[in-house]
């Protein structure tokens, strides 16, 4: 097969807020031989999600509220299975990564003495939180991408990755090679440093909030032998389905009838009444989901039962669910609800007669991005679905977001594992940020110079292709559509927050299988896409024998926890107007204490094992000490 060769210092892929951010810090610290390698830079979850008000997740910096990386770490850390250290670097970074977007023109709300305002988000203690509405990421995008463009860093759009190479002997990333998806030719890429700026296992579900353009890509490095971290913790909510959207804050605040209907339309009903004793109790709920938007195992019983109630709707009965925010029924009666709900839409002057007149009070904005996607809130009802949203796990990396175990690989952004079994909302794109500084520092400090010998790359990069090569001399036969929609939707029926042993069990076999049919398929006569698309499927496979691996271990030693409920036999009834279907393994508390990680093994299958958390440094450091070490360099030689 025919392909190019580029060279390029530091190699970035993906363009999401994380990887651009990272070309832009590298830039800063003078790493200017960068490439931004991406699909396109209107691609991706970062510019095509969102929420009722997207969250980014700070230190405090508002009022006399007493606030500390250290106290943060702990709240990162509290979920359980994180590192300290990481929790540390994440909280004290925060600022820094928060600031850079402040002065690039994202704008987060301030007062008139310059102080930026917070709430509280899911897991919060302290008012942390900030958004600039329910495009926060988006506008965090546009920022970094204008910033890109007045540096001139290069970006070459419509590429797709389909390989990370690596040189097994020094153990690291060399490169990676792409299908240019305009011209359906192969294109190496010789790299001294790799950002991986992939993102999140859209690609996976059937039922996803992940926008259709992002599938994600951390089969690639799965492939490549890259460590990785708590890969069964994800989080599920409540999403819109014609438009992928989550269903959170205000959407559920302004107290939205649920309502489900046959197929067809027909047999319209409020189904959640089957469940409440009162109105009051099942509105109180209602609330409560948009202050708990994603499905917790912690919050069964509790809010989280609306999650349940929904599945049990739309997967066992096969019927539609709608949120409906036109009018409101006849018994309810704010006054009668908790207080923290009345108190709310008080204190919010969000006292209106209808769902969608309280929306417009709270929260206009989020009526008019479903308007400008041809979906109108005061006319229609918004079908919707418990949908996979976010991966908490993913690869493994050290205290600058280098792989634990392939040298000059720095994941960043979702990609990278660095959250625990449960996080503070909006953690996730501060994480991003902070992980672009760590790996731009670390880059620019210790990997600036290039050491890769051009000759073994060629060598690296031939071997590879040699394999493709011999992979196109079978004739392939399949759709990658079809492909596709059988394991998405056999993620979505045993991976997402509904799991138990016998369905996990059964989706592995079928995976391995269709993994090797896959891999055995052929690649000639394929056009650009469908040539991208075949490799996708495969590397999209690989991913899923990964996180089944690892969501098979956490029903068998951990049990019900973070965004997963693990059915069993023998186990707990979590309610009584539930069949007996609906008994949970309860959880096993003492793995909050390990991080579970999986990494390929001898026979070249995952190994899915525990390591000790470690704990949040708590050092009380010499000024001059650290200005030594920060001025030689010593810092990057430091690891736990």
């Amino acid at each position: 097969m025919e392909y190019t060769t580029q060279k390029v210092h530091t190699l970035v892929i993906g363009s999401g807020a994380s990887g651009l951010a990272a070309a832009v810090q590298l830039h800063i610290r003078n790493i200017t031989d960068i490439a931004i390698y991406t699909e396109g830079l209107a691609m991706g979850t970062s510019v095509n999600t969102g929420s009722d008000k997207q969250t980014y997740y700070k230190l405090g910096m508002y009022g006399s509220e007493p606030d500390s990386p250290v106290f943060m770490a702990r709240d990162l850390a509290r979920g359980g299975s994180m590192h300290g250290d990481i929790a540390l670097i994440e909280a004290a970074v925060s600022a820094q990564g928060f600031f850079n977007l402040v002065n690039l023109g994202v704008p987060f709300p301030h007062d008139v003495t310059g102080q930026h305002i917070g709430y509280k988000t899911d897991h919060d203690p302290k008012r942390r939180a900030t958004s600039c509405g329910p495009y926060t990421s988006k506008n965090m995008v546009h920022a970094l991408i204008d910033e890109v463009r007045r540096r001139n860093i290069n970006v070459c759009e419509n590429r797709v990755a389909v390989k990370l190479l690596t040189d097994p002997e020094e153990k690291r990333a060399v490169g990676a090679i792409f299908v240019n998806t305009e011209t359906g030719k192969f294109e190496v890429v010789q790299a001294e440093n790799t950002v991986f700026a992939v993102g999140g296992p859209g690609g996976l579900y059937e039922q996803s909030v992940y926008p259709k353009v992002h599938t994600g890509a951390i089969g690639l490095a799965l492939e490549a032998g890259a460590k990785a971290y708590n890969l069964a913790e994800s989080q599920f909510g409540l999403a819109s389905l014609k438009f992928r959207w989550n269903v959170s804050g205000s959407y559920m605040q302004v107290l939205p009838r649920f309502v489900s209907t046959a197929e067809d339309g027909s047999d319209e009903r409020e189904f959640l009444r089957e469940y409440f004793d009162t109105a009051e109790d099942m509105y109180s709920a209602i609330f409560l989901k948009g202050y708990q938007w994603p499905f917790a195992a912690g919050h069964v019983p509790g809010s989280s039962l609306i999650d349940i109630y929904t599945y049990i709707e739309t997967v066992e009965r096969n019927r539609k669910v709608y949120l409906d925010y036109r009018s409101d029924p006849e018994d309810l009666d704010i006054e009668k609800l908790s207080g923290e709900a009345a108190g709310y839409l008080k204190r919010s002057n969000a006292l209106a007669s209808t769902p969608i007149e309280r929306l417009k009070i709270l929260n206009s904005p989020a009526i008019e991005l479903y308007k400008v996607n041809d979906i109108d809130l005061e006319k229609e009802m918004l079908e919707i679905a418990v949908c996979a949203q976010h991966n908490n796990g993913g690869l493994a990396g050290n205290i600058w977001w280098e792989s634990v175990n392939i040298k000059h690989l720095f994941p960043v952004g979702e990609v990278n594992g660095t959250h625990g079994v449960t996080r503070p909302g909006g953690t996730a794109l501060n994480s991003g940020q902070v992980g672009a500084v760590r790996a731009a520092e670390f880059i620019a400090g210790k990997y600036s110079s290039s050491t890769l010998d051009p000759e073994r790359f060629k060598a690296i990069a031939a071997a590879q292709m040699e394999l493709f090569e011999k992979s196109g001399q079978v004739a392939c036969n399949c759709s990658w559509q079809a492909e596709r929609k059988i394991f998405q939707k056999r993620m979505s029926q045993a991976g997402a927050f509904i799991r138990s042993s016998k369905n996990v069990v059964a989706a592995l076999d079928e995976a391995y299988k269709q993994l090797a049919v896959l891999q055995s398929d052929g690649l000639q006569e394929l056009a650009a896409d469908d040539l991208a698309e075949t490799l996708r499927n495969r590397q999209l496979l690989a991913a899923q024998v990964y996180y089944l691996e690892a969501i098979l271990m956490q029903i068998d030693r951990i049990g019900s926890r973070g965004g997963a409920l693990v059915l069993a036999d023998d186990g707990v009834l979590i309610n009584d107007k539930l069949s007996d279907a609906w008994r949970i393994k309860p959880e096993a508390v003492e793995y909050r204490d390990y991080v579970m990680y999986s990494s390929i093994g001898a026979m070249g299958f995952p190994e899915i094992g525990f390591e000790k958390c470690r704990p949040v440094p708590e050092e009380d450091g010499w000024f001059e000490n650290i200005w030594k070490d920060f001025r030689t360099g010593a810092i990057y030689d430091q690891q736990p």
